[in-house]
């Protein structure tokens, strides 16, 4: 059976997965924080409002924190 993937990933196909993640992002964030009016409705309830245009890039750091946390505490748990 031909193999249509290489087994390991190669360097073009990660740079390009990182690249259009960060693209992405930066756009959707623009779009949500900084963008004009879209004219779609639920769109531009959230770009008016001032509590959920923060909430999604705020769940990056936020997230990340609690991961970090929880991990070092189960490492005190299991450690102690």
């Amino acid at each position: 059976m031909a193999r249509i993937l290489p087994r390991e990933p190669t360097t073009v196909q990660a740079v390009s997965v990182i690249s259009g993640t960060a693209i992405f992002f930066f756009i959707g964030l623009w779009a949500l924080v900084g963008g004009p009016s879209t004219g779609v409705k639920m769109l531009d309830s959230i770009l008016v409002d001032n509590h959920y245009k923060y909430f999604v890039p705020l769940l990056v750091p936020w997230t990340a924190y609690f991961v970090i946390a929880n991990w070092v505490g189960w490492q005190y748990y299991r450690n102690s």
